[in-house]
């Protein structure tokens, strides 16, 4: 059933719709049911559907949205990554979202500074300062997913942030879109004189409200404590007390005001030095006490990060690698014990050495239940960080099915610590909430809580209306702390502002709501609102849809590898949407519209590679779960499949001869001729026959390899033998016309007789890995396939006896089964054999590296790069794209997906040679939307080699 719309009742927002529709194109704005649904989640715990959902591409189309919003009084909300956990990124009105345009990074001086777009993912900024030595201030668990835009808005810090590398304390400047359009650029001299000339009266009231507080010398001793401490709570009203220009106080207003005052277009970032010299240490505590005090002593030392955690959270990752304690002990021990994370950096050896020894000798006179041991390790200290951060997911993954994980942000004087755990600790227990567990940045006094939620019942919801506000009155009225110390206030937070800040200084944020927000159309009931039941209104429900599934808490960390994230769906919003029709079939709803609506979005664009699981905290794939949905909808299919199994040399040969048949006609055709009439084609077959692009390969012919198999037996001065299984894209696909490569069996045939081995070839067009079975559903037939594989390649390696060898990193990855055999993915092997009985010359070229998504998946991401730079004086991988989109056959069949998810390749690698690959069907996309031709890497290192 699709929901009613506002648009049939509202008539500001239909003419606002008409407007909109006559200044963008029909593709910038989403109207329909399934992609409005699958957008009304962030990573918190509410749900609003979205009315319309605009991609603004540049500033001039935000400004008219803007203006018409005005006119009409239509609420618009911006959005970024949509990461927020308060629910301060979602709405029932007007979503605006970021097209691709929007992630321009600059660095300058020496990377001293770095001017950002929002954008950009935060790890991006990171990985442009990585060869300076430095790196932004915030540094968020979310860092690999959430943009600049959210970071700026939200005042986000991290672990090893703090506060004086917050946002905040680190803008250089910002530029900014005030509700009426109007763009100022504080980096500008003459766009800030032009808004002082324009917008003097607004900047006079600024000035006056920063007299209203200094003249109250309560309320200014107030704000002072209270940004003692980490504090989102709110707006970022110290910076009318830390500032003296109008302009200043603006653009620091706007940190932390999660689109409640204007749009940050672009924003400028004083760096932090990021030294490579790091050491890290576990300490385990009797008690919590114990844990704090040693947080006390470790306050004014030279450490970077120190995380705690409490015994209910050192029970929930008690079993991960590299936990110091043994998980038997830490469960004998109970959840009174604690554990502190400690990491500190330093220019040099001898700096790091030194403090070491400052800060072991400050915790000498404290007692631990291990001896203090810092690691330099950075495998070691990657498993321990791993820990830390597994802390939140660790309640998802256990949670009951049907509710929700919801994690709390709190900050305490440092001095009271262990007295608040204490008493948080002792909230859980009275309101029966046995899965909470507590960790955080102790040096700052800032906790989370993360525990499980169920608002199905009325009793439920009252049980956790009841805890919060016990929650708020024990932080604000016993410790005077922070409700919000770094996860934004949004709706979550929003009826408890005036408890924490007192009427007076709530006074002072309404009224810059009002002065920057006259018509209270900027993301109205966030941060400011007053409803007190706010926050326990328009929660999502969890219904039970599959077990593969059921864990997702729609945190969004698994969109940026998505491939179709501009196109259609991500995994999350895939979840979510499908979620929504198991929840309106469970009501009676009739669901065929929005099916047939997820059918193209959720299931037929998805690429299935399972790379969201890479990303995932709990590790869902996604991916797994659109098979099933194929499965179970291509099962009349399933007797053709098995056919097809059966008769795989006979569908190879088919495919041969129409490639053979299609070069025929490129060949009489010239190729915009052939683009032409194929395309005709395709739209007559409403697009049933696949897309024939100027990449297509040609046909490799059996005589080839049988010529090559009978040349590969001449028997070499060595007699270790390998056996090279081709792929079948290997087996069929010659390079496409024009190019003069040799087909890829070839070239690695002679790159490991130049080797010096011997060579076997496998070559039975029956032969199959099982992964274009796999990705439409047919699972089982898959299953046989590989197995047929298998057991011819243990015949032919006299079980396992010589080493396989498969040219191309998906089949390599369908192949990774449990068996005796060793197989092994091309680039594993090149690098691990290959480079030993080579040398390598690199060429003096620029080349592009796509590192395909079963590279990845294998963990060979890093030896890919690694690999292309010995063969390559300059590698570009280029940002964002970690999938293509190509999928097998998607490429040909819906190319839409692979033209999305390369959108931006070209102009990545336009001063590229060549491109490199390790997946022939990967490279033909690859190669039709970059302008420069794909091969397998180990065409480059057939070239490098010698």
């Amino acid at each position: 059933m699709i929901m009613a719309s506002k648009l049939d009742t509202n008539t500001n927002l239909k003419n606002f719709l008409a407007s909109l529709q006559s200044s963008l194109n029909d593709d910038q704005i989403i109207l329909d049911y399934a992609r409005r649904f699958a957008l009304s989640t962030d990573a918190s715990f509410y749900r609003l559907t979205p009315e319309i959902i605009v991609r603004i591409e540049d500033e001039q189309q935000l400004s008219t949205l803007l203006n018409l919003a005005g006119r009409f009084y239509v609420p618009i909300t911006f959005r970024a990554a949509g990461t927020s956990l308060s629910g301060q990124a979602i709405t029932d009105s007007v979503l605006v979202m970021l097209g691709s345009l929007w992630n321009n990074v600059k660095v300058t001086d020496d990377g001293k500074q770095i001017h950002l777009q929002p954008g950009v993912i935060a790890a991006e900024a990171n990985l442009a300062l990585e060869k300076y030595g430095r790196k932004i201030g915030p540094d968020p668990a979310s860092i690999n997913v959430c943009k600049i835009g959210g970071i700026v808005a939200n005042n986000a810090s991290g672990m090893c942030c703090g506060m004086a590398n917050n946002t905040y304390h680190t803008l250089s400047g910002i530029r900014l879109l005030l509700w009426d359009g109007t763009i100022l650029d504080t980096r500008d001299s003459a766009s800030v004189s032009a808004f002082r000339k324009h917008h003097s009266d607004l900047l006079g009231r600024l000035k006056s409200l920063a007299g209203d507080i200094k003249s109250n010398p309560d309320l200014l001793k107030k704000i002072q404590h209270k940004y003692r401490l980490k504090n989102t709570t709110g707006y970022s009203i110290n910076a009318l007390i830390d500032y003296n220009d109008p302009i200043d106080i603006l653009a620091h207003l706007m940190v932390g005001s999660e689109g409640t005052l204007g749009f940050i277009s672009e924003v400028s970032y004083n760096t932090v030095p990021h030294y490579s010299c790091r050491a890290t240490a576990i300490l385990f505590f009797e008690d919590i006490k114990s844990c704090c005090n040693a947080v006390i002593a470790l306050k004014n030392m030279p450490v970077e990060a120190v995380e705690l955690i409490d015994g209910r959270g050192l029970q929930a990752v008690s079993d991960k690698p590299g936990m110091p304690m043994p998980e038997s002990q830490i469960k004998a021990l109970g959840t009174n014990i604690s554990a502190l994370l400690i990491e500190t950096s330093a220019q040099n050896k001898s700096g790091l050495t030194q403090q070491i020894e400052e800060i072991s000798d400050c915790l000498k006179h404290h007692k631990t239940l291990k001896p203090i041991i810092f690691t330099t390790d950075k495998e070691l200290a990657s498993q321990w960080w791993a820990i830390r951060k597994g802390l939140f997911p660790a309640v998802g993954a256990v949670r009951q099915t049907g509710t929700t994980v919801i994690i709390e942000d709190v900050a305490f004087p440092i001095e009271r610590l262990s007295d608040a755990v204490r008493e948080l600790q002792g909230l859980f227990k009275k309101f029966n909430y046995d899965d909470a567990l507590i960790f955080g940045h102790a040096l700052q006094g800032n906790l989370h809580f993360v525990f499980s939620q169920s608002f199905e019942t009325d009793q439920e919801k009252e049980r956790y209306r009841q805890f919060m506000d016990e929650v708020c009155q024990m932080v604000v009225g016993t410790y005077d702390g922070s409700l919000k110390a770094e996860h934004g206030t949004g709706r979550n937070m929003a009826p408890f502002v005036e408890l924490e800040w007192g009427e007076d200084a709530y006074q002072i944020m309404r009224s810059i709501k009002q002065l920057l927000d006259p018509l209270n159309i900027l993301n109205p009931g966030v941060l400011i609102n007053d409803d007190p039941e706010v926050h326990i209104q328009n929660l999502k429900s969890m219904p039970t849809v599959s077990p593969i599934i059921d864990r997702c808490i729609e945190c969004g960390f698994c969109e940026p590898t998505c491939p179709s994230k501009q196109l259609s769906l991500t995994p999350r919003q895939r979840i979510a949407l499908f979620r929504e029709i198991t929840r309106q079939k469970q009501m009676g709803s009739d669901t065929s519209e929005i099916e047939d609506q997820y059918q193209y979005l959720g299931i037929d664009t998805c690429a299935a590679t399972g790379l969201c699981a890479e990303r995932c905290p709990v590790g869902i794939n996604t991916g797994e779960f659109i098979k099933e949905l194929r499965e179970e909808k291509n099962r009349r299919w399933a007797g053709t499949a098995n056919f097809l199994s059966n008769h795989f040399g006979a569908v190879s040969a088919c495919v041969r001869g129409g490639l053979i048949a299609t070069d025929l006609m490129h060949k009489t055709l010239n190729t915009d001729t052939m683009q032409r009439l194929t395309g005709s084609i395709r739209r007559l077959s409403h697009n049933t026959v696949p897309l024939w692009v100027p990449e297509t390969p040609r046909a490799i012919r059996p005589k080839q390899l049988q010529r090559l198999n009978l040349s590969s037996l001449v028997t070499p001065t060595t007699q270790t033998k390998i056996i090279y299984w081709p792929s079948c894209a290997a087996r069929n696909f010659a390079p496409p016309r024009g190019s003069d490569n040799a087909p890829l069996p070839e070239v690695v045939t002679r790159l490991l007789r130049k080797a010096g081995y011997a060579v076997e070839l496998l070559i039975d067009s029956d032969l199959c890995c099982g992964q274009p079975f796999e990705s439409k559903g047919h699972c089982e037939i898959a299953s046989q396939k590989r197995k047929q594989l298998i057991d011819r390649l243990s015949q032919v390696s006299e079980q396992g006896r010589h080493l396989i060898l498969t040219d191309t990193s998906p089949c390599a990855l369908q192949l990774n089964t449990e068996h005796s055999l060793q197989i092994m993915e091309p680039i594993q092997f090149t690098l691990e054999k290959l480079t030993k009985r080579l040398d390598i010359n690199p060429l003096d070229q620029t080349i592009a590296l796509h590192v395909t998504c079963s590279t990845q998946k294998q963990g060979l991401k890093q030896h890919a790069i690694e690999l292309a730079q010995q063969c390559a004086h300059e590698v570009i991988v280029p940002k964002e794209i970690d999938c293509c989109g190509f999928a097998g056959d998607k490429g040909f069949t819906l190319p839409e997906l692979n033209a999305s998810s390369l959108s931006t390749l070209r102009q990545q690698v336009s001063n590229c040679a060549a491109g490199y690959s390790t997946s022939l069907t990967c490279e033909i996309g690859l190669s039709h939307h970059s302008g420069i031709h794909y091969q397998s890497l180990l065409y480059l290192v057939d070239k490098a080699s010698h």
